[in-house]
């Protein structure tokens, strides 16, 4: 297995500080949006942006966990039965500007798992999708990101690892690995 560094730590939060100010731009005060991070990964990310959003903003930002699992196309195709997450909306989305984030976007089907999930809570105003690495090529769903953190051409192959020293890696590094 080999390992390419892509982003480490202070570029990587250089890329969250940047999609803060976008998230500024786009939702000024935050009044009617509201950030959902997608279970698992995209938790840490939507975590780490509500609390630079709250520190910019002065104010609660509302985020909630959005598990993803039973909607999934693939849910019983694997050999080996998916563990559920935890979902926490503790807030009504109807009518809201939702911003769903993920840390990879790659091929779109969880995206497209996450707004069948969404659906559940209400109809959202408007969805915005923010991912920290989009890899492109790899579509398999019309399925694109709003904010994005940073472009990554890969091979089927490859797989982007994201960590964060938060959840129990040494540093905060995004990597690139070949199988």
């Amino acid at each position: 297995m080999q390992k390419r560094l892509i982003l480490d730590g202070p570029l990587l939060e250089i890329t969250v500080s940047r999609l803060c100010q976008q998230l500024i731009e786009n939702h000024q005060d935050f009044n009617d949006s509201l950030i959902l991070g997608l279970q698992p990964r995209g938790v840490f990310l939507a975590e780490r942006i509500q609390q630079k959003l709250e520190k910019l903003l002065q104010k609660p930002v509302r985020m909630g966990y959005l598990d993803i699992t039973f909607y999934r196309d693939d849910f019983r195709r694997r050999d080996i039965p998916l563990e559920a997450n935890t979902t926490s909306v503790p807030f009504i989305i109807e009518n809201q500007k939702v911003i769903l984030v993920d840390d990879v976007l790659f091929t779109g089907r969880s995206v497209r798992a996450a707004l069948d999930a969404m659906i559940a809570f209400g109809r959202p105003r408007k969805v915005e999708l923010l991912v920290l690495v989009n890899r492109r090529y790899s579509r398999d769903l019309p399925i694109q990101a709003d904010y994005i953190g940073i472009n990554v051409n890969t091979m089927p192959s490859q797989r982007v690892l994201v960590e964060w020293e938060s959840h129990g890696a040494k540093k905060d590094n995004i990597w690139l690995v070949n199988n």
